[in-house]
């Protein structure tokens, strides 16, 4: 499908253009009176309550979502959106929904798969789109200051063409998505072995709270001034503040590029190469394992699991990491494969086409991307494998490792049903359930890249254990009248709860 440069792009069509959007999820819906919005247009150049603008900027690329708009619904609706033009103007938007008690939920590419940009008590949507640009680049430390609503491919297309560098954060997402929403999820790109997730890359921010008040986080290198209130916002999915801008590393373009594949016979023999590979201290910036199911079906590899490698930087450095890669799999006495493999995931793995065509067959699937320690990755994989394909109307159940680290991993499972029409919720509720309890069992986490948004909220507090605790008197500290994204991340929320 195509997307939009610099825009967000729709999930999917609307069943009805012509009709009346409205709410699938069940909450209270704040509303926002004649003054509170004469107030915010006085503020804010503007502020819309176009319903089929509120339609749009009030959904993401959740898949479960994508359901809903056949049906012309969005899981809840905005009553406004707030496009700030300038970032002055975010703090006083800020001071009068705290003052008003209005809910404001900050959006943007809206790209996120875990509905983290609903708007589930209605209010305002504070539009991040316009708040665009690099504002500055040190050329010699290689840190790049950029405003929080660019989207990933013009921020990498202007790097790369006007200044030699990239910051190699490159996730699926990248056309959809905006620097903002990559920090605000703790998101991950494919190449993020070698150059790291996004908590990695960022070394400060610029934040506004919920009273209005304007913060900037980090600065000199590896400073020791207290806790770093820079990962404080980093995955916090607009809960805690408003993140309006970011200080990334970057690199120089690479100058080498080597790739490979291997053939194992076992999943976990795999699994135990990759580990090698990382512990010998070689991090190639793809390191990525498909289970049998996976690559038979994307590679025609047979009952065989398969494994690509790709590296890129300087010359020294690839050729010796991929000479790790080489005598790890050739001592785990892996098949080598077509290096082409790879250059066949390269022309895909931005695609994203592939989700619409599965939805409008009636066919319920998500992905669950967790990580989990090396000791625990088989089991954790054998056992979400087997509880995800024991649900009804399961059709396929399957997975891969997407990143490595020298002490673990991110699994990567895809799930797929076709229940009845009128069951889909409840289906899907089920195969998350099932997948999510199975991996928490076994000391997994809840997520490694896509965030908890709506969709994984009701599993926080287990997967925090006591530590959840400190996490809500953070909640209260910095939003106390709970304003900011709420009914998110599992936190309490002064409008209640939400109901499917």
């Amino acid at each position: 499908m195509a997307t939009n440069y610099g825009a967000p792009t729709p999930p999917i069509a609307f069943g009805d253009p012509a009709a009346a959007v409205t709410s699938h999820l069940a909450s209270e819906h704040v509303a926002i009176d004649a003054a509170v919005l004469a107030r915010l247009q006085n503020v804010c150049g503007s502020v819309s309550t176009v319903s089929t603008e509120l339609a749009e900027a009030s959904r993401d690329w959740w898949p479960m979502a994508m359901h809903w708009a056949r049906a012309n619904q969005v899981g809840a609706l905005g009553a406004a959106i707030a496009t700030p033009t300038t970032i002055e103007e975010i703090p006083s938007i800020l001071r009068i929904c705290n003052d008003a008690r209005i809910p404001v939920t900050t959006v943007a590419g809206r790209s996120g798969v875990c509905g983290a940009s609903i708007p589930v008590h209605g209010g305002i949507l504070v539009d991040m789109t316009a708040i665009t640009g690099i504002r500055n680049i040190d050329a010699t430390s290689l840190i790049v200051d950029v405003a929080a609503g660019t989207f990933g491919d013009v921020f990498e297309d202007t790097l790369r063409a006007d200044h030699n560098i990239t910051c190699g954060h490159w996730p699926q997402s990248i056309a959809l998505s905006t620097v903002g929403g990559w920090v605000a999820c703790r998101g991950a790109g494919q190449l993020s072995t070698r150059y790291g997730k996004i908590e990695d890359i960022v070394v400060g921010l610029d934040v506004v709270l919920a009273d209005g008040t304007q913060i900037t986080t980090g600065g000199t290198s590896r400073a020791a001034v207290g806790p770093d209130l820079t990962q404080l916002f980093v995955g916090s999915e607009g809960t805690l503040g408003v993140i309006t801008g970011a200080r990334l590393r970057a690199h120089p373009l690479p100058v080498a590029t080597r790739q490979a594949a291997y053939a194992f016979t076992t999943f976990n023999a795999a699994l135990d190469a990759m580990r090698c590979i990382m512990q010998r201290g070689a991090t190639p910036a793809v390191l990525r394992l498909y289970d049998n199911i996976e690559a038979d079906r994307s590679y025609k590899t047979g009952d065989r699991h398969l494994l690509l490698a790709l590296d890129e930087g300087d010359t020294f450095i690839v050729d010796a990491t991929m000479a790790v890669v080489a005598d790890v799999c050739a001592m785990a006495k892996a098949e080598p494969m077509d290096a082409n493999l790879v250059d066949q995931w390269m022309s895909h793995r931005n695609n994203v086409s592939q989700l619409e065509a599965l939805v409008t067959r009636d066919i319920v699937v998500d992905t669950m991307e967790i990580t989990g320690s090396w000791d625990t990755l088989p089991r954790i994989y054998e056992r979400a494998h087997a509880a995800l394909l024991a649900v009804p109307n399961v059709m396929a159940a399957s997975a891969h490792q997407s990143h490595s680290y020298t002490d673990g991993g991110c699994l990567y499972f895809t799930f797929a049903a076709r229940p009845p029409v009128d069951q889909k919720d409840q289906c899907y509720q089920a195969m998350w359930d099932a997948g999510t309890r199975a991996v928490l069992a076994e000391g997994g986490s809840l997520s490694h890249h896509h965030g908890v948004g709506l969709n994984r909220a009701r599993f926080v507090r287990e997967a925090l254990g006591s530590a959840f605790d400190v996490l809500a008197a953070t909640k209260r500290a910095l939003d106390p009248n709970g304003i900011l994204n709420p009914g998110k991340l599992g936190l309490d929320s002064p409008w209640g709860a939400i109901a499917w």
